[in-house]
């Protein structure tokens, strides 16, 4: 739906409503919205609505119309543009609109009481008792509604392609993620190992050590430098808290949250012969480890240090980068992939729909007798035998007075007529078949339209036209002049910032439909 909003001058703030079809705009009474304003003429300005489009003319007025501060005789108008007439500013507004389904009651038997809502795509069977059945059912009568309510909403296509999309992440984080959450756990065991024959080698080397508080010869250069590849930090410290090495802390009482963790891990005394393995997140991994060592006088082993190590090995960074990467490949590879076969789906979905259209003209035209198809898509036969059972009524109303129908003629031989025609004549020409559809274009046409007739030949002018609004006047000409036993029908429309006049006649055919139009284009 359009209106114009007043957004300058003596009416600002008033809103106009636009009909659908044509709406005349100034001073006169009997417009369809009246603007009284001094300067503004009685027959202003006209804008054609036709669905999402808009287009304004100009209806002679004394002052001009100017669209976006440009004068304006025939132009295609868009949400936003502002139409300056005589004291006041109006600007068009594209207001999308709800669709409201209204449901009727349709009496059965005859009877009004028996009123009920009856519609058949929205019967719900009963549910089955069949285990197998059931799901099915569910599938079909609660999920899929959701679906058709979001068809409602967005366009076939692009919901398909959302929901291909939707498959494609969720099946491959079901899939490759598991596979890589895998490859993780078998990289930090690993590491793991590693770091227990680190805080082992301390256990072996230092505990005699600790256990005499020898600490000058206590000794963990192996967890220091270039050789210590992935060692982050560590710590070696008593049972109280109170660190040995690294010797930059030493005497210094552990702070950090994995240390001060396994120091109360450890102060359990069922704890002392286990290790901690722990991921501190990050590509952190945390190992620990309580170093025993037999004290004489108490007679047994006692915990003389606590180790702990905090690695962070570049091969845990890379093992995340690799992932991230092999996701991102695999997303990209699978959308590459779904997009061939949305493709084929797509098309596979709209081909027996084309078929039907094109036949049903051809039905019409008397080429052949009823819709057939060499398509296997048993859900679409009911559609094409209603569609049978139409075009079989039409022919019986057509055939009242027991007469044949009258077959329709090709439009082959009036177009080659109209291009032998084009041969001989100058400037710009355009020749439409009678389904409005390209057929000829000769250069200067070309030139002046923007259309090609090599790459537009067989397509309808609404598809390759830029300008709808060009589109709209050439398919209302042709509908006037066919309606009118093809006479000439014409048109003025600024085309690439020119002032035309657009010529358009029809070559009727023996069978009175129209085989054919001639359009001519002419300096204003």
């Amino acid at each position: 739906m359009f209106k114009l909003v007043a957004v300058g001058g003596k009416l600002r703030g008033k809103e106009f409503v636009l009909n659908s079809g044509d709406n005349s705009i100034g001073r006169a009474a009997d417009c369809d919205h009246v603007v009284p304003v001094e300067g503004t003429s009685k027959k202003h300005l006209r804008i054609t609505v036709n669905g999402e489009s808009a287009f304004a003319e100009d209806m002679g007025s004394s002052n001009g119309t100017l669209v976006n501060g440009k004068i304006i005789k025939k132009v295609t108008l868009k949400d936003g543009d502002k139409i300056a007439l005589p004291n006041v500013i109006l600007q068009l507004v594209y207001v999308l609109e709800k669709k409201v389904v209204v449901k009727k009651k349709v009496a059965r038997g005859g009877d009004d009481d028996e009123d009920d809502s009856y519609d058949e795509l929205k019967q719900i069977e009963p549910m089955p008792a069949s285990l197998i059945a059931k799901p099915i059912w569910i599938f079909k009568y609660k999920l899929m509604p959701v679906v058709y309510g979001f068809n409602e909403r967005y366009e076939w296509a692009a919901l398909v392609g959302i929901l291909l999309f939707i498959f494609i992440a969720i099946n491959i984080s079901l899939t490759i993620i598991p596979v890589l959450r895998d490859s993780k756990k078998l990289l930090i065991k690993e590491i793991a190992l590693r770091g227990k024959q680190y805080a082992a080698e301390v256990d072996h080397i230092n505990k005699s050590f600790l256990r005499d508080k020898s600490l000058d010869q206590v000794y963990t250069g192996f967890l220091e430098g270039e050789d210590a590849e992935g060692v982050l930090s560590y710590k070696l410290f008593d049972i109280e808290g109170r660190i040995y090495r690294p010797v930059s802390s030493l005497n210094t009482i552990v702070n950090d949250t994995f240390s001060v963790d396994t120091l109360k891990f450890y102060k359990t005394e069922s704890n002392q012969d286990r290790e901690v393995i722990q991921d501190l997140g990050g590509n952190n991994i945390g190992i620990a480890r309580a170093i025993k060592a037999h004290d004489k006088q108490m007679g047994r082993d006692v915990v003389v240090a606590i180790i702990t190590i905090i690695f962070s090995p570049s091969s845990l960074s890379r093992e995340a980068s690799n992932n991230s990467k092999a996701y991102l490949e695999s997303l990209i590879t699978s959308g590459i992939v779904a997009v061939f076969f949305f493709g084929i789906l797509y098309y596979m979905t709209i081909r027996p729909l084309d078929e039907i259209r094109f036949q049903i003209e051809s039905v019409l035209r008397g080429r052949q007798k009823e819709l057939t198809s060499n398509t296997l898509f048993k859900e679409i036969h009911p559609l094409r035998n209603t569609i049978n059972s139409i075009l079989s009524r039409i022919k019986e109303l057509q055939n009242t007075d027991g007469g044949e129908v009258q077959t329709m003629e090709e439009d082959g031989p009036y177009l080659r007529t109209l291009k032998e025609f084009m041969e001989g004549a100058q400037g710009p020409i355009l020749i439409l078949n009678s389904e409005k559809q390209i057929q000829h274009i000769n250069l200067e046409a070309e030139d002046l339209i923007g259309i090609r007739e090599n790459a537009a030949a067989g397509q309808s002018i609404l598809d390759t036209a830029r300008d709808q609004g060009f589109a709209a006047t050439i398919i209302d000409l042709c509908d006037r002049s066919a309606s009118n036993e093809g006479s000439h029908q014409k048109e003025n429309y600024q085309i690439g910032g020119k002032d035309m006049v657009i010529n358009i006649v029809g070559l009727i055919g023996k069978d009175k439909f129209a085989k054919g139009f001639y359009i001519t284009f002419v300096k204003s």
